[in-house]
């Protein structure tokens, strides 16, 4: 796995044998923590032919280090606009969690071939103006991660040691005004591009029928035995599922 990086971005690009029919897939990690999130999946992506940019939105992972307290979520859809216009082929997005509203976020705006969600973060009809937005910066306490022992770790209670592993090295300070953006509501009306919405059946947080009432169009699929760390780190669920989704994707093509 190579790294690339810009003035303001840093992406771990995985590159797979040329095939001129799979476009690249961007992958966008969720609040609080980072691209790294994304090792098992560039793994088994680039072994059945698709090539991958794992990206650090500003201040996580290895982007240069910025002040969050004030950063939104329009400036995380900005961050993965960047690197869709350095492509030469519209590219497919996947994103978990609050990357996967990033995702939505970013397709809405055109120029994508399809948008894969792993339980992302649910989009408004209409803002909440009663939320109010803060300034500052939160860590992953807020998500039920208190602990570095990979052993204590309740959250990701489908993840080996080595999964778990991976998941702590991944962990980042986030920004306060995005989670209550997310909150208030992020307004996306309508989509130009398929949507495939992927839950974990050990979903607590984000079950599928939190997305019952959802008004985008969207295909649904299931990874069994994920929870909500499992959808991006647990292998077994990840190989297991992934048939089906670059299926979808190649009928989508």
């Amino acid at each position: 796995m190579e790294t690339c990086s810009s003035p303001l971005l840093a992406c771990s690009a995985l590159l797979a044998h040329a095939n001129q029919h799979h476009p690249p897939i961007i992958l966008i990690h969720g609040a609080a923590n980072s691209a790294t999130v994304w090792t098992i999946w560039q793994q088994e992506l680039a072994t059945r032919g698709w090539s991958t940019f794992a990206l650090d939105l500003r201040g996580h992972g290895s982007s240069p280090p910025v002040d969050l307290v004030d950063v939104r979520m329009a400036d995380y859809a900005e961050d993965v606009q960047r690197l869709v216009q350095q492509l030469t082929m519209a590219p497919v997005l996947l994103g978990w969690s609050m990357g996967g509203l990033v995702a939505l976020m970013v397709a809405a705006s055109g120029g994508i071939t399809a948008c894969v969600t792993l339980a992302p973060s649910i989009p408004a009809r209409h803002e909440d103006p009663a939320v109010p937005l803060r300034s500052g910066i939160m860590m992953a306490d807020v998500y039920g991660i208190t602990s570095t022992d990979p052993a204590d770790q309740p959250v990701m209670p489908d993840l080996t040691l080595a999964e778990r592993r991976i998941a702590l090295a991944a962990l980042s300070p986030e920004s306060q005004r995005a989670r209550d953006e997310r909150q208030r509501g992020i307004v996306i009306e309508t989509l130009p591009c398929p949507l495939l919405i992927v839950t974990g059946s050990e979903d607590t947080l984000w079950p599928r029928t939190r997305y019952a009432d959802l008004w985008l169009q969207a295909d649904q699929l299931q990874m069994d035995g994920a929870s909500h760390w499992g959808l991006v780190l647990n292998r077994q669920a990840i190989t297991a599922a992934l048939p089906r989704i670059v299926g979808w994707l190649a009928r989508m093509l």
